[in-house]
């Protein structure tokens, strides 16, 4: 794994061409890959994150990197420097994980690239921060204090942004969005597992387009 720099900026530039929302895309089928991220895409969402929890979820990542030219395809559900490289190798651009270990943000420092480690707590961000990671995946939001405990986090880590993910839906994402510290939130419910199970892609792109 190369080096090249912590992604603290490219957030930013990939946000510029892109909406805030990262879907968490589960995918169990090797065939939905392809069609599901065209849908996403279709509907403005160009940032989405493969959860590694499938078994063929690396696959997947490899051939939505391939084929889908305007998504921005990353890795998910990180949780050891082994599966930060696997990731990587198959053509993950950006890496989420939902905690944070020192092998972990050691991985991903050695890597440079954008990198998400997961955060609730107050000595987790620092821990986070000093590792040179400024923009940190608050996980689970709704039972880690929510907007609440966002809002208590911007004085001391004003130069920290947050994605929220874990209890966010349709109904509440804009709220977590007007906060000023974060950056762009994620969630599940722009790719629902009934309309996945269904193969509805235009309803996906129509809740991309909705968010």
């Amino acid at each position: 794994m190369t080096g090249k720099h912590h992604g603290n900026d490219v957030w930013n530039l990939w946000l510029e061409r892109a909406k805030p929302l990262i879907p968490v895309m589960v995918i169990d089928d090797i065939t939905d890959a392809i069609p599901m991220a065209q849908a996403l895409v279709a509907g403005g969402v160009r940032l989405l994150e493969v959860t590694l929890r499938t078994s063929c979820a690396l696959d997947a990542i490899r051939l939505i990197r391939q084929t889908v030219p305007d998504a921005i395809v990353g890795a998910g559900t990180v949780t050891s420097a082994a599966q930060l490289q696997a990731a990587v190798e198959q053509g993950a651009e950006f890496i989420v994980s939902p905690g944070i270990s020192a092998e972990l943000l050691q991985a991903a420092a050695s890597w440079g690239g954008p990198y998400l480690p997961g955060v609730a707590t107050a000595s987790e961000v620092m821990q986070a921060r000093t590792a040179g990671f400024r923009h940190q995946k608050f996980f689970p939001a709704a039972v880690a204090g929510g907007e609440a405990m966002l809002k208590a986090l911007q004085g001391p880590f004003y130069d920290v942004k947050f994605c929220p993910t874990g209890g966010i839906g349709q109904d509440n994402y804009q709220d977590y969005l007007t906060l000023d510290n974060v950056f762009a939130v994620g969630g599940s419910w722009l790719t629902p597992a009934e309309l996945v199970a269904a193969k509805n892609w235009p309803a996906i792109t129509t809740l991309a387009i909705a968010g």
